[in-house]
């Protein structure tokens, strides 16, 4: 465990000078929408959306970091936007996200709004100049690399994924949820983001489509296992370990997979998702999987306690 705390540590700083470089310089007179941004993406985090797909893409072989960087940065954007909208009045309306108060706590509702869509655009916008720099390059390949994963950067967390996901959790809260709709929710809401972090790592070193269509199931497993797994955390944890705001599920009147079917079950069902994610990993056809800290990395994610 001590020698996967220090490589995850390693990992981390290294995603973190990675997402820090691509931040926006903070001036001009609309400086104060760049604060916004970067005070939410600074706030910290684990980086487990970028972390993912870094090793995703060395796991399967890709070795040139500067392709794969612009879009550790921009799926970090876009799930931090997605935590800025989040945690407003309207939707969850919590004080805290990573330990500190969240964007509209410190800058206002209309500012939060706008730090969200400003980091969403960005992204995209990052990851349109990488497509542009490797066109000049003239190299049809990667061309076609950086396309597919623009393609899966602005479908996963779409209307048709993330933001499916959380249209229904919003209008459904306080209403009764079967297992089919919550999973539904959880596929679409916390899964998406997972399966593009892996898909586009997986893409960017030049996974054939069946191959990442097994990366996408991967994905799913570990997001189902990873979401069940925040459901028990909201109820046994403290804000001092999450960093985030406690029971805030039972304080917005939401079915969760633990209010569905009990603890027990839920403990179950996390063990159950994390078993089909592990044999995916092993059908990927990489040889020694098990030794890589990709492998490393979803059994800590599956099993952790904050």
């Amino acid at each position: 465990m001590m020698y996967f705390d220090a490589e995850l540590e390693k990992r981390a700083a290294e995603a973190e000078e990675i997402i820090k470089k691509y931040l926006p310089k903070e001036e001009g007179l609309h400086k104060t929408i760049f604060k916004a941004m970067n005070y939410s993406v600074n706030a910290g985090g684990k980086r487990i959306r970028p972390i993912l797909m870094m090793e995703t893409y060395r796991t399967m072989g890709g070795t040139d970091m500067e392709l794969v960087a612009p879009f550790m940065a921009a799926i970090e954007m876009i799930h931090t936007y997605s935590l800025i909208h989040d945690d407003l009045p309207a939707l969850d309306n919590d004080d805290f996200r990573r330990g500190k108060p969240t964007s509209h706590k410190m800058f206002g509702e209309a500012m939060a709004v706008l730090a969200g869509d400003g980091l969403q655009s960005y992204a995209y916008e990052l990851a349109a100049k990488k497509l542009s720099s490797v066109t000049n390059q003239g190299d049809p390949e990667m061309v076609r690399r950086v396309v597919r994963a623009m393609r899966i950067l602005t479908e996963k967390p779409g209307v048709n994924g993330m933001i499916g996901g959380q249209t229904v959790d919003v209008e459904l809260t306080g209403k009764p949820v079967d297992e089919k709709v919550l999973q539904f929710i959880f596929e679409l809401k916390t899964g998406a983001m997972i399966e593009a972090s892996m898909m586009i790592g997986a893409c960017l070193a030049g996974a054939d489509r069946d191959q990442i269509h097994d990366v996408e199931h991967v994905a799913y497993c570990i997001g189902m296992a990873f979401q069940i797994r925040d459901d028990i955390l909201d109820v046994i944890s403290s804000i001092d370990k999450l960093g985030k705001d406690t029971q805030s599920d039972a304080k917005n009147e939401k079915t969760t997979w633990v209010t569905l079917y009990g603890m027990d079950q839920a403990m179950e069902d996390v063990d159950k998702y994390s078993e089909f994610a592990f044999y995916g990993l092993k059908k990927l056809g990489v040889e020694n999987v098990e030794d890589t800290f990709l492998y490393a990395l979803v059994k800590w994610l599956i099993a952790r306690d904050h």
